[in-house]
């Protein structure tokens, strides 16, 4: 007999969660509840430490391959260039919009959830005036490597895996087999977390009959408020800001630009993976967009593992959404972590949908908020991948003709 898909499984276990925490709440102070909230909080950490084994390699390695696979493209350094620039701006501008929508409509104001408690204690134990906050900051991003990495500290591991990638651009060729031994060991940490996913429907069912049979029904309500939030500032970001980079820059129409993207726009909003829907993006873009191949073959297969608008904005604003749950507020400085780690944590990620959970867990830890918080986000993560996949395809194709016209080429037509 065929098992349902990972996805179905995913939506089973949640269904499985949430009717298991109400038939609980239902049954007030009786023995088994104790028993069942244990053996469903065992269950539920067992997950999300195999998620956390596996985040800190995963993330170095994502972040050295994304940036070294540059060293192919030496020879175009104004294309590669311009491109990153454009890559580290607009994903920048759509963690502003996801701050700025996150702060005005203030999704999960005024719910406090208990599941989070512990969390919150050790987040106010951590906490220090500002300045001290930025000097440790800046001393915290550049560690021991060997430290940095045993030890799980998520913004140094970033930042060697930066400067290794550099180092592997400039080295070129002669460091051909650190680069290839550093891509075999995302490939092996993406296959681990292939068996992690497979726990994923039990994983989250326990979590979600935690969350459930200790809370009431007004998370429901801000779940609810935060999709609204995140589906409408990705929109704004997808059909307001991005083709207005593309028309004042150069001066193709977003009218001009939709009817040749739709294909690869669609495509991405049914899979929901960038990686599957690649080839279309790339035969628009070339073929309906008038990108030159070279340019296109370069920006869009790059995009797709580095160019991560609507993921970027969807975890700006899904940290602050968690936070208040957590009854913490962030702080400038804490938020411009967040706003750094959001940015990087799309650098060298495969375009696929079960990843974006792992990017999320580091945005949480890169702060200290309660990891515990995917229970809620991932089982509406589906449908909000749906869109944020759609506007990340959407921006290596604006990339794609901004490059072009910034490289000195125009489109033609």
């Amino acid at each position: 007999m065929k098992l349902p898909s990972l996805n179905a499984q995913i939506l089973i276990g949640c269904l499985i969660g949430l009717a298991g925490g109400g038939w609980l709440s239902a049954q007030g102070s009786a023995p088994i509840v104790g028993e069942v909230l244990y053996g469903a909080k065992m269950a539920g950490n067992l997950f999300l430490d195999l998620l956390r084994m596996v985040l800190v390699p995963l993330v170095f390695a994502s972040i050295v391959v994304g940036v070294a696979n540059l060293r192919a493209h030496h020879q175009m350094h104004r294309v590669w260039t311009t491109t990153l620039a454009f890559f580290v701006l607009t994903m920048g501008i759509a963690v502003i919009i996801g701050f700025g929508a996150a702060h005005l409509f203030r999704p999960g104001d005024g719910l406090r959830l208990d599941m989070f408690a512990e969390a919150t204690r050790n987040f106010q134990a951590r906490q220090m005036p500002l300045a001290d906050y930025i000097a440790q900051f800046m001393r915290g991003l550049f560690q021991n490597p060997f430290k940095a990495l045993a030890n799980g500290e998520i913004l140094a591991v970033v930042m060697i895996a930066l400067f290794l990638g550099i180092a592997l651009v400039v080295g070129g060729e002669r460091y051909r087999n650190i680069r290839n031994l550093i891509g075999e060991l995302q490939e092996l940490c993406l296959m681990i977390v292939g068996w992690i996913m497979r726990l994923a429907p039990l994983g989250l069912a326990a979590l979600l009959l935690q969350l459930v049979a200790t809370q009431n029904n007004a998370l429901l309500g801000s779940l609810g408020h935060f999709i609204a939030v995140v589906v409408g500032s990705t929109l704004f970001h997808g059909a307001i800001v991005l083709p207005a980079i593309l028309w004042l820059v150069t001066g193709v129409s977003p009218l001009r630009f939709f009817k040749g993207a739709r294909e690869a726009l669609l495509t991405a909003f049914v899979t929901s993976s960038s990686a599957a829907t690649l080839p279309i993006t790339l035969r628009c873009t070339e073929q309906h967009l008038h990108v030159k191949k070279d340019i296109a073959s370069f920006v869009v297969p790059l995009g797709a593992t580095m160019n991560m608008d609507g993921t970027a904005l969807y975890e700006a604003a899904a940290a602050l959404f968690v936070a208040r749950l957590a009854g913490i507020e962030l702080d400038i400085a804490q938020q411009a972590v967040i706003f750094f780690v959001a940015m990087l944590g799309a650098v060298g990620a495969p375009g696929i949908p079960s990843v974006g959970m792992l990017s999320m867990v580091l945005v949480l830890e890169s702060v200290g908020l309660p990891t515990e918080a995917i229970a809620i986000l991932l089982p509406i993560d589906r449908l909000l991948d749906t869109v944020r996949t759609a506007v990340n395809v959407e921006g290596d194709m604006v990339g794609s003709l901004v490059v072009q016209k910034l490289a000195g080429d125009t489109p033609k037509g």
